[in-house]
């Protein structure tokens, strides 16, 4: 027994390292049909973003430079005439390059995409994922799906480089002319339309699960970091350390830290003065990137943009609709004449972000009755109720809120009881609420609402209503 159990003791760390490996392998067989799949939906997905995206900002943009011509033509028409031209004709050629091939325009590194395609190449160059027509026809479908969406956020880089360059050429012929708040317009959808693709370029470099269990799988396998280091996109561009291919030239134009020392050196000498005068003019140097920065972040907390410093953007526009839903949940208790409460308000709602400063949203409730005191609990339906709210940013974290409620205060026992509409007390709410966050991902909120309808309920329902509770999305 004794030499079973040593035996046993020797051979686990083995069979378990086999174990360990053979799972790596598994994954990896495992995965191609799902991982596959879910590359082909989600460039589908991201191409119809940017498309639609980019179709919709450009018939804004479109509609409001011809405002634009048309205030101008009123006091210059010959200068509307130059200034504008054709506006349709210019929208649509900057929608026609959504369709364009592109090979002219400058290209956009993603780091998710040479990630996962240095990590396919990888394996497909060490025969992990087989050799068969099937598994390179997938390899090769793969490569066009992330190369399709790359084409169309360089697309939609080079409408916003057009965008730019006509918003700087409108600013400088309407800025003395009196058409400040229209062409303010015209430079909110701009910005919009940018902070829409970043959005989606963000989105489109967090990579999915299946990428992430790709990813994770390669980077176990010690080897991936040295063909990585030779063979991905970055390593082409810059000499990554493991890389010594002496026919690798470095790029034109970018110095080295040894370049920079050496001109310098040339330039102020080497002796400890120049040195100390480097020292010096470095410091002032990084002092000033340093204020700038700050500048920046400034301006990008406060969602701004550099040509409108004052424009506190709205952060929900560029946000999809399920992503400006929120759900919560709220608790009102009925005082007893005990510690326990005679009954509790269980609510829940689905609001919709209208905008960073306002909520609309429906919800219900469920009223539990707990008995008579603590020594007689019984748990009872005595009620509920439908909700319909609208909140609104007052200050900080107080927002103003206010709503109508239709709510069955009666004790049932059957659904069918319900239907009598007579039994339904209205309710008309207003009042404030106090938005809070506890930890990082948990937000909450206090409310204090006063129904200006309790006198007409039979019988009087109370006129105060607190109310305390939490966001579940």
């Amino acid at each position: 027994m004794r030499i079973l159990c040593l035996i046993f003791l020797f051979a686990f760390p083995i069979l378990a390292r086999a174990q360990d490996s053979s799972s790596v392998y598994n994954k990896l067989y495992n995965l191609p049909d799902k991982f596959f799949g879910s590359v082909n939906s989600k460039s589908g997905k991201f191409q119809q973003h940017l498309i639609r995206s980019t179709t919709k900002y450009l018939k804004k943009l479109s509609r409001q430079e011809l405002k634009l011509q048309r205030k101008l033509a009123k006091k210059d028409s010959l200068a509307a005439k130059e200034l504008f031209g054709d506006v349709n004709k210019r929208y649509d050629s900057l929608l026609n390059v959504l369709h364009s091939p592109g090979g002219k325009l400058r290209n956009i590194y993603s780091s998710r995409v040479d990630s996962v395609q240095t990590a396919l190449n990888f394996f497909n160059k060490n025969n992990i994922l087989g050799q068969s027509p099937a598994m390179q026809s997938k390899l090769q479908s793969a490569f066009k799906d992330y190369g399709d969406v790359q084409q169309k956020f360089k697309q939609a880089n080079f409408i916003q480089e057009q965008l730019k360059q006509r918003q700087q050429m409108l600013k400088q012929r309407l800025q003395n002319v009196g058409l400040a708040k229209e062409f303010r317009k015209y430079q909110e959808k701009v910005y919009y339309y940018r902070a829409q693709v970043d959005e989606y370029k963000n989105m489109f470099e967090t990579p999915g699960k299946m990428e992430a269990a790709l990813l994770k799988v390669a980077n176990k396998i010690p080897a991936f970091s040295q063909f990585f280091n030779k063979h991905s996109q970055l390593a082409s561009l810059f000499r990554l350390p493991g890389n010594d291919d002496p026919a690798m030239e470095s790029i034109e134009g970018l110095q080295t830290r040894a370049m920079v020392r050496k001109d310098l050196e040339q330039r102020l000498g080497s002796g400890p003065s120049a040195e100390q005068y480097m020292s010096q003019n470095i410091a002032n140097a990084q002092a000033g990137l340093d204020k700038a920065k700050n500048k920046l972040n400034q301006l990008g907390n406060a969602g701004s943009d550099m040509d409108m410093p004052n424009f506190k953007a709205d952060q929900q526009k560029t946000k999809s609709f399920f992503n400006r839903l929120e759900l919560n949940t709220n608790v009102q208790s009925t005082k007893g004449n005990s510690f326990l409460p005679v009954s509790t308000d269980f609510g829940l709602s689905l609001g919709y972000r209208i905008s960073s400063k306002s909520i609309i949203g429906i919800g219900s409730s469920y009223r539990m009755g707990w008995g008579k005191d603590i020594r007689h609990i019984a748990i009872s339906h005595e009620g509920v109720g439908l909700r319909t709210f609208y909140e609104m940013k007052l200050k900080g974290t107080i927002w103003i809120t206010g709503g109508g409620e239709m709510n069955y205060r009666s004790k049932f026992n059957q659904l069918e009881e319900l239907k009598d509409y007579n039994a339904w007390q209205q309710s008309a709410l207003t009042g404030i609420s106090k938005k809070y966050k506890f930890g990082k991902k948990f937000k909450g909120n206090v409310q204090l609402l006063y129904d200006f309808l309790h006198y007409r309920n039979v019988p009087r329902t109370q006129p105060v209503i607190f109310r305390t509770g939490f966001n579940l999305k």
